[in-house]
């Protein structure tokens, strides 16, 4: 297009299309107005851009209130120097950056010594752009093995299929259809609110490559017990002959257990897991986008997904679905594994822990609540409505009254077959202190007190669906 269509075009476009500058920004020569969805035909000065964006910026919300994300929004001042500094390393080239190769390599050693893997120089991780990635190489791998073993076997390779619950995050679903796998979803339901083994012999064939566990459902923080699903496993093998394997999706919990739960067995020390996951820029402390996989040995992880390249004279197995990709973040983690220690991490991490069921012990006296959980797990914890309690408002309605006061608390439906249960989630991270909780529960307390004084019900709006849905 022309110069000339172009400025023609922008005479009909919508004034909500351009940016105004405020004047303050501007200099003599520079534009007062800019395109929202095209490229500007000139320059601006520095200063003028960054205000746009600057400006544009500030509408977005606090994240220290935003209590839905389990994401890492704070991180200390020589942590944020270290990324200023580090901000430019690509973590792909381990040629240029040899150094930062060797820490991804300390770093996931020191994750498999956490989760208690047999024999650490036998084991092999990698990170990953964040635990999303992280869980679909896990389940690649599954496959993989499914596959070879069919072919040794002569037997078709058609149809495989996984087995796990419904109140999977939504990367599982990506999985699934990306990688063409058979969802075989166990619901959550009143009497097993999480997937705990229940029936799971009407679940598992020959074609299931395995089962996925979570450490810390997104819904309610509570964890799968990955020992009991095991177990039952175990009992399947003995009856069927099948011997399936089992994915521990440790986003959250997997950086809790060690530190806070260290007694829990649902790492490596149970012989069934195969594989973890867990995302260093959630309860990792560290800025996103940073995740990390670990297989208990070698034969875990299928040789055709490892592609190798050499620095320095030695051989170093690479595995993504990604290419380029920050090193920076790599670089955060082993920063918080030196500069915390277990000690620290255990001392962050139980605070949160405390401060969560602080708030829901208070939440569980609030008159019209129940809780589903308490925060003891990961410390996130949901609750609900009682039933009865009114027919005027929802927890939609409470969600959108605290989003008025700059906080962000999520209320959702639940998996399918519990879809007509909505529940309200707080995730509590480093930075809620006990006072900021405080705060948040008088909140709560004024909103709860003015939704039921109401005499007529909310007007109702339309609800987006669930991402968690399937």
């Amino acid at each position: 297009m022309s110069t000339t269509a172009r400025s023609n075009a922008r005479t009909t476009t919508n004034a909500t299309d351009s940016l105004s500058i405020n004047p303050v920004f501007v200099r003599p020569g520079e534009s007062t107005e800019l395109p929202k969805f095209q490229i500007p035909d000139g320059m601006s000065l520095p200063e003028t851009a960054y205000q746009i964006v600057h400006d544009e910026a500030m509408l977005d919300g606090n994240a220290r209130l935003n209590l839905a994300t389990f994401v890492t929004t704070w991180m200390d001042d020589e942590a944020r120097q270290l990324y200023s500094e580090t901000y430019d390393k690509n973590m792909i080239d381990k040629d240029e950056y040899p150094q930062t190769a060797a820490i991804e390599d300390r770093c996931w050693k020191i994750l498999a010594d956490l989760w208690n893997v047999p024999d650490v120089n036998s084991s092999i991780g990698t990170s990953t752009i964040g635990s999303s990635e992280a869980a679909m190489l896990g389940g690649l791998a599954l496959k993989r093995h499914w596959q070879a073993r069919r072919k040794a076997e002569g037997k078709s390779i058609e149809a495989p299929n996984l087995v796990l619950s419904t109140a999977v995050q939504v990367c599982w679903e990506k999985f699934l259809n990306y990688f063409e796998v058979e969802p075989r979803w166990v619901p959550v339901t009143e009497d097993h609110i999480v997937f705990d083994g229940h029936d799971l012999e009407k679940y598992v064939d020959e074609n299931t490559i395995g089962v996925v566990a979570i450490m810390g459902v997104t819904y309610n923080g509570l964890y799968e017990p990955v020992k009991q699903i095991s177990e039952k496993l175990d009992e399947i093998q003995a009856s069927t002959g099948l011997d399936v394997k089992i994915h521990v999706d440790g986003a959250s919990g997997a950086m809790i257990a060690p530190f806070c739960q260290p007694d829990l067995e649902w790492d490596f020390r149970v012989p069934r897991v195969v594989s973890i996951n867990t995302s260093g820029h959630k309860y990792g402390l560290v800025y996103p986008g940073l995740g990390w996989i670990i297989w208990r040995d070698t034969e875990s992880l299928p040789e055709s997904m490892v592609f190798h390249c050499s620095y320095l004279g030695g051989d170093m197995p690479t595995l993504a679905l990604n290419f380029s990709r920050p090193g920076a973040q790599v670089l955060l983690q082993y920063y918080n594994f030196l500069r915390l220690g277990r000690e620290g991490y255990r001392q962050i991490q139980q605070s949160s822990l405390d401060v969560a069921q602080y708030l829901s012990g208070k939440i569980a006296e609030v008159g019209p609540f129940e809780l589903v959980s308490r925060g003891d797990t990961i410390p996130v914890f949901a609750w609900r409505l009682k039933d009865g309690h009114t027919d005027r408002w929802t927890l939609f309605d409470l969600s959108d009254r605290l989003r008025m006061k700059g906080w962000l608390v999520p209320a959702y439906p639940m998996a399918d077959n519990l879809a007509s249960m909505t529940l309200q989630r707080i995730v509590v991270r480093a930075g809620l202190s006990h006072d900021l909780a405080t705060a948040l529960l008088r909140d709560i307390e004024a909103e709860v007190e003015f939704l039921d004084s109401l005499d007529a019900p909310m007007p109702r709006i339309a609800v987006a669906g669930s991402h968690f849905h399937h």
